[in-house]
């Protein structure tokens, strides 16, 4: 199945210097072109964590991991114009491709994953990616856990460690 993030998910492991989790993880990660702009926009405002992540982005570089994706056609523009006015243009144009195109949605975004539920697209994040980095060998609990106590120094908040998540 085909994966499709928005800027958070795409941030978080930036912030931390650990893109590969993603790329080893998922193999192909899709962005839109809204995404994108977001992740230049950033650059712009000087967060230095996505220095170099052009250089990960298909078709820029051909064997990049990210591809590169826009809305295509008039149903999945149709979808975008109607998607609630709550979420980022990066957010529901992820949502659109995701829904339409039947693939997953990595989100972290409260609003976006309720309109993805709402519209029957599997979505998951942060938590979720590395709940399957851990699964899978990937990474460590503690490794896991050191990632996202970097992401929540970066600002991302939800929970104190991995343990505490699989104490819930």
């Amino acid at each position: 199945m085909n994966v499709i993030a928005n800027t958070t998910i795409i941030s978080n492991f930036a912030a931390v210097g650990r893109l590969d989790v993603l790329r080893n993880l998922l193999g192909r990660l899709y962005i839109t072109t809204d995404v994108f702009a977001e992740i230049q926009d950033g650059m712009a405002e000087g967060y230095d964590f996505y220095a170099g992540i052009e250089s990960q982005i298909h078709p820029l570089p051909p064997d990049g991991w990210l591809h590169l994706t826009s809305l295509d056609g008039d149903e999945e523009l149709r979808f975008f114009s109607r998607l609630p006015s709550a979420l980022n243009r990066g957010e529901a144009s992820c949502l659109a491709v995701a829904s339409l195109r039947g693939w997953a949605f990595l989100t972290d975004d409260a609003r976006a994953r309720a309109a993805a539920r709402e519209c029957k697209v599997l979505v998951s994040g942060t938590l979720g990616i590395l709940s399957k980095a851990v699964e899978t060998e990937l990474l460590s609990m503690d490794q896991a856990d050191m990632l996202l106590n970097g992401m929540i120094q970066a600002g991302y908040p939800p929970y104190s460690s991995l343990v505490e998540l699989y104490m819930v």
